[in-house]
């Protein structure tokens, strides 16, 4: 099973993220290619079973170049018989716009026809443990789901 992790780091808490998940996801026996989104295309998701994207959100919700492009690239792709999974940090001070970014990324991949396989994963500025336990338990999730 080939899973593909995408992630937007400005601080470096979502490439933590993605590296937990990324080692998770190994240990589960997922051939797992993990990389920078300004360094990939939405369209690599189409070699991957299971498509993970990990983001920020910074401020009031606003997505910055950078996430807002593969945004866009991302809603162009048919990713039908895909599993996706969404996840990111960010600051609780926001309020409502807290991890907005997240749930932006999974109505997109939604709208591509790709089937949700866990709950998104929300956390608050860098891992901690409590946060780490829930990248485990949706590691664990994802791999229960796909190899039955």
């Amino acid at each position: 099973m080939k899973a593909r992790i995408v992630y937007a780091s400005m601080t470096g808490n979502d490439e933590d993220m993605a590296d937990i998940l990324e080692e998770d996801l190994q240990d589960y026996g997922f051939d797992v290619e993990t990389s920078d989104v300004g360094f990939t295309d939405a369209s690599d998701y189409l070699e991957s079973d299971l498509c993970i994207f990990i983001t920020y959100t910074y401020g009031e919700g606003a997505m910055t170049d950078e996430i807002a492009d593969f945004y866009e690239e991302l809603k162009a792709l048919d990713l039908s018989g895909k599993y996706f999974a969404v996840m990111g940090s960010g600051d609780k001070t926001y309020g409502e716009h807290f991890c907005e970014n997240v749930f932006d990324y999974e109505k997109a991949f939604k709208e591509c026809c790709a089937t949700e396989i866990t709950k998104p994963v929300t956390i608050e500025n860098a891992p901690d443990d409590e946060a780490i336990d829930l990248i485990d338990q949706a590691a664990k999730e994802m791999a229960d789901k796909l190899h039955d």
